[in-house]
């Protein structure tokens, strides 16, 4: 099988500066993030931080869940960081 997205959700970890989110390969979930700095140019730590990172995302992912992909089919591991060095 390859690795779908069916499930939209994704959610903001301030801590690592990440976005999460999940892909399926199969009945297996596979864990992703990736690192803000990967999709948006917005400070953190500002008030409206967390909803600008959730809205590059959104508008992003598409290319995001391409290169989740990319790298799931590399490797097939069961958690993934994605950084901006995955988007070149």
């Amino acid at each position: 099988m390859s690795l779908t997205f069916p499930n939209r959700s994704r959610s903001y970890d301030e801590a690592g500066k990440r976005i999460r989110f999940v892909g399926h390969d199969g009945m297996f979930q596979i864990s992703f993030s990736v690192a803000t700095d990967a999709i948006s140019k917005a400070e953190s730590g500002t008030p409206t931080a967390e909803a600008t990172y959730l809205a590059a995302f959104d508008t992003a992912s598409n290319s995001i869940h391409d290169v989740a992909r990319n790298a799931y089919d590399r490797t097939r591991k069961s958690i993934y960081v994605l950084t901006a060095a995955d988007f070149r």
